[in-house]
């Protein structure tokens, strides 16, 4: 994790032009979620299995405050002023949802019924579609890819996986007179990008020259040219994939997926130590959720899905997402000491 971290801030220094002050937040940033990291780390986990209910109200009400009083930027209400700063709920609901999943099966027997699974989709689903109004697509997937997983971890069965996968295809296209025009042209955007060069395709096409100029070594550190001469949009969030393979190459790249890879790996190994049924979710989730997360952005900066706006996880700036990524990990690091105190 410190590994992935501290690559993550030698592509950001490059990313934001140099800019020492920017840096120096996201260091605040990393500084605020590695405490949460360390604070979680030693709470024992029956004690997330008594807050999750109040932490998922106390979510999900924050959802809704947004809805009436929240900040508004990029054309999206997100955000909820605390004063000093300003918090993202919809990043909370990504570890709120299987939270709640996980607390909602842990005493009953698995694989759970279809009423259950029915109750099981409510509470992924309502969060989802309050972030979707706001609008925030991206994030509302992450949701529903982070409870749908923790869902199948129950262990539920092929038919009730084949009913609702058409139960969505059958709701896709009502769901599409719902979406936004901006939304819309991504997807379209995506199936052809060239269409529209200078428009919605531009950030696609300029991520996959810079992906593609880096070759297999890359430019060299503080030498990309797509993000020094401001062709790369977003370059120190959604697209910093892009600046690292212009500035590492593919090797630089191969690197950062292998350590990602470690960590994923890491964390599946916890969840098949754990100890009961809700910690085996939570563990499962939040590891198959952070490989989701890296596979969406890095799929999306080369053009092999649609834009929705994903930063790569402990590398982009941002500060809920960071700190919400490192609280996991607590949470992880927490299942996996719980084995270690019930073998001592």
């Amino acid at each position: 994790m410190l590994a992935i971290t501290g690559f993550g801030f030698i592509v950001l220094y490059s990313a934001v032009g140099e800019n020492g002050s920017l840096l120096l937040r996201q260091a605040v940033r990393c500084g605020v979620g590695f405490c949460a990291f360390l604070v979680l780390a030693q709470v024992p986990p029956k004690y997330f299995r008594v807050w999750t209910p109040w932490v998922f109200c106390g979510v999900f009400g924050l959802l809704l405050l947004v809805m009436i009083d929240g900040q508004v930027g990029k054309g999206a209400q997100r955000w909820l002023s605390l004063g000093v700063v300003s918090i993202q709920p919809s990043e909370f609901m990504k570890l709120a949802v299987p939270l709640m999943v996980a607390w909602f099966m842990h005493d009953r027997s698995l694989p759970p019924t279809l009423p259950q699974v029915t109750a099981l989709v409510l509470i992924v689903l309502v969060p989802a579609l309050l972030i979707a109004r706001q609008p925030d697509l991206g994030t509302a997937l992450l949701v529903v890819a982070a409870g749908g997983l923790t869902i199948l971890l129950t262990g539920v069965s092929k038919r009730i996986i084949a009913a609702v996968g058409v139960v969505g295809l059958v709701s896709a296209p009502i769901a599409w007179q719902f979406m936004f025009d901006y939304q819309r042209a991504r997807v379209f955007t995506f199936l052809s990008p060239e269409s529209d060069p200078l428009g919605a395709g531009y950030n696609i096409i300029q991520s996959k020259i810079a992906i593609g100029s880096g070759g297999i070594f890359g430019k060299g550190w503080l030498n990309g040219t797509q993000a020094h001469l401001e062709f790369l949009p977003e370059r120190s969030t959604d697209f910093i994939f892009a600046v690292m393979a212009e500035e590492f190459g593919l090797m630089g790249l191969l690197l950062l997926l292998a350590l990602y890879l470690v960590l994923v790996g890491r964390g599946l190994y916890i969840a098949l130590a754990a100890q009961d049924t809700f910690t085996r979710l939570v563990a499962g989730s939040l590891t198959l959720t952070f490989f989701v997360y890296v596979f969406v952005n890095a799929g999306m900066v080369c053009g092999l899905l649609p834009i929705v706006g994903v930063p790569l996880p402990l590398v982009s700036a941002g500060g809920t997402s960071m700190v919400t990524l490192m609280a996991g990990f607590g949470m992880l690091a927490a299942i996996s000491g719980q084995k270690k105190r019930l073998a001592a």
